[in-house]
């Protein structure tokens, strides 16, 4: 069985500020720790389950955050941009299951450092009318791929939003929101004990099924609400988009996956107005 695990930061214990959040400071270093130790939890747990192949795709900011000396030596790390299937590359490799490790909730949410991909470019993400955050778009795109969402970790929030969209997934709750950048959090030892442990046990619930057929590709509709009109008049230059309203676009796509890719390439556009 092969398992691929795609790595955040904003969903890891202990990780409450954007501070911790952007590489060039005390803080960061500590947090990029915190992480590279929640994934190698869950790849540690995924062979004790009786995984055969581990990969983990770093998949915060610019795709360079995790420490590759502390893994176990038998994983392979997704690392640098850029890449066509972004969060879920390693998906190439046809993983049987993909677990998302310090993943956090959809933008205007109440969740800890809640955000859809781009926090200055994304207000607001719609596929066929349903508000969708980072974990909605790259699972879909993974059941095309024919894997199956199988573990969830972040905090509260995250976990009731995302949790009911992947039936059999399991859920491990590291930290509690109060608000954008507070809450209550288990200790990074406590929280990677707990995800080894789900893991183990997800990967040997999972050791019998069936797994390989693919969701077949269907005709998505894309509603985005981006942070500022002169966003808009930048994405709109792109004539796949529709303009529905100031700051409301819109566009259809094949399939998840171009859903994703659209959205990844906007994100990268945005950085002309900075």
């Amino acid at each position: 069985m092969k398992v691929l695990i795609s790595t955040d930061i904003e969903g890891i214990a202990g990780v409450f500020h954007p501070e911790q959040t952007r590489p060039g400071n005390v803080e960061y270093e500590q947090a990029r720790r915190w992480m590279t130790h929640e994934a190698n939890a869950a790849a540690q747990g995924a062979f004790e389950g009786g995984a055969s192949e581990v990969w983990v795709n770093d998949s915060h900011g610019g795709f360079r955050n995790l420490l590759p000396e502390a893994f176990d030596s038998r994983v392979r790390l997704v690392l640098g941009k850029p890449r066509t299937l972004g969060m879920m590359a390693g998906l190439e490799a046809s993983p049987d299951l993909v677990f998302m490790v310090g993943y956090h909730a959809r933008a205007q949410s109440r969740g800890i450092l809640a955000h859809t991909i781009n926090s200055t470019a994304f207000a607001r993400v719609k596929v066929d009318g349903e508000e969708a955050g980072e974990a909605a778009l790259y699972g879909r795109l993974a059941e095309e791929r024919g894997a199956r969402v199988a573990l969830l970790t972040g905090d509260d929030v995250f976990g009731a939003e995302t949790l009911p969209l992947f039936e059999g997934a399991r859920f491990v709750c590291v930290k509690s929101a109060h608000g954008y950048s507070s809450g209550v959090t288990q200790t990074p030892a406590a929280a990677c004990e707990a995800i080894r442990r789900a893991a183990q046990e997800v990967v040997e619930g999972n050791a019998h099924e069936r797994f390989g057929a693919r969701h077949e590709a269907s005709t998505r509709h894309c509603e985005l609400r981006v942070q500022t009109s002169a966003l808009a008049d930048l994405f709109c230059q792109w004539p796949l988009l529709e303009r529905i309203d100031a700051v409301t676009l819109a566009f259809d796509a094949p399939s998840a996956e171009h859903v994703v890719r659209t959205l990844n390439c906007l994100s990268a556009m945005s950085f002309m107005l900075r």
